[in-house]
């Protein structure tokens, strides 16, 4: 059985202990991570079906940490996913920008019930992905497009082999970094049909190209909140993530925080350090995540 790094062993109790169910439940989650470790060692490139909510299940290998963290606390973005539980609804349609996964796929459309468009630029995580559709047989409600959101049609070159940080590929970076060519598409390509009432956008450092491609989309009436990823990771583009805050401040959006146990929005000055939940219309967001019914997880009814 390989050790796991000590260093990368306290970057995952860091994270169990930080976050919000594994600082209230440290025994059960420190349980789930020995578990998984043990697992994960002994059949390391072996897919695992791991159970996640409601009856939906997900496939699992070593090292694919988009996933394994639902593993140890049961929601890895706690905040951010128990906000799509409560608010979207059947007949919702929601886009996962940069699906990774399916982490959100499978919670929109395998506990919501919405209808899910899913895109994931790297082929070989999209493959994941569909594994995780088919596993709880989610074909009628997810679409999946295998491409990167951008501003215009077009291809790129995309990273590989770097899990949860593969990216479209900046002009200074090393040409030697391992890669493919990836279409790209906008969003407002995809709205004839399908109107979106929740966006989640993490394309680690690329928001501004795929806000660009999405302005029709911003414009919608029905579009009522944007999971968005702002981390910093814009300046290896030599974008400065402050102008999209600008940007969604312009068609209406404004920047929350969420408390899943209150069910409470929380106005914020600014963007946070990681995701944040822009919305507009937040009487009707209340409305909604006050009246959904609770998930069970890590023992608790949220």
């Amino acid at each position: 059985m390989t050790a796991l790094p000590v260093g990368k062993i306290k970057r995952t109790l860091g994270f169990i202990l930080n976050h919000p169910l594994g600082k209230r439940h440290p025994f059960k989650a420190f349980i789930r991570f020995l578990a998984w470790q043990l697992q994960s060692s002994m059949q390391p490139a072996k897919f695992i079906v791991k159970p996640y909510i409601a009856g939906i299940n997900f496939y699992a290998r070593k090292g694919l940490t988009g996933i394994t963290g639902n593993i140890y606390t049961g929601l890895h973005e706690f905040d951010d996913m128990a906000f799509l539980l409560h608010f979207l609804q059947p007949g919702d349609v929601f886009f996962d920008i940069g699906a990774n996964a399916g982490s959100y796929t499978l919670l929109a459309s395998g506990v919501c019930k919405a209808k899910t468009i899913a895109i994931e630029a790297s082929a070989n995580t999209a493959a994941i992905t569909a594994k995780n559709i088919s596993l709880n047989k989610l074909e009628d409600k997810v679409t999946l497009i295998n491409a990167a959101a951008g501003a215009t049609a077009g291809t790129l070159s995309f990273s590989k082999n770097e899990d949860t940080t593969n990216h479209i590929i900046s002009h200074g970076e090393s040409a030697n970094m391992d890669a493919e060519t990836v279409n790209v598409i906008s969003i407002d390509s995809l709205i004839l049909n399908d109107k979106p009432a929740l966006i989640k956008i993490d394309v680690e450092g690329f928001e501004t190209e795929v806000l660009k491609g999405m302005t029709g989309t911003l414009k919608l009436p029905i579009l009522k909140a944007i999971i968005i990823e702002l981390n910093g990771s814009g300046l290896r583009y030599g974008f400065n993530e402050a102008d999209i805050h600008q940007t969604l401040l312009s068609v209406g959006f404004k920047p929350y925080q969420y408390d899943p146990f209150k069910r409470e929005l929380q106005l914020m000055d600014l963007f946070g350090s990681y995701n944040t939940i822009y919305c507009r219309d937040e009487a009707f967001i209340k409305s909604c995540v006050k009246a959904s019914k609770g998930f069970k997880i890590m023992g608790e009814i949220i």
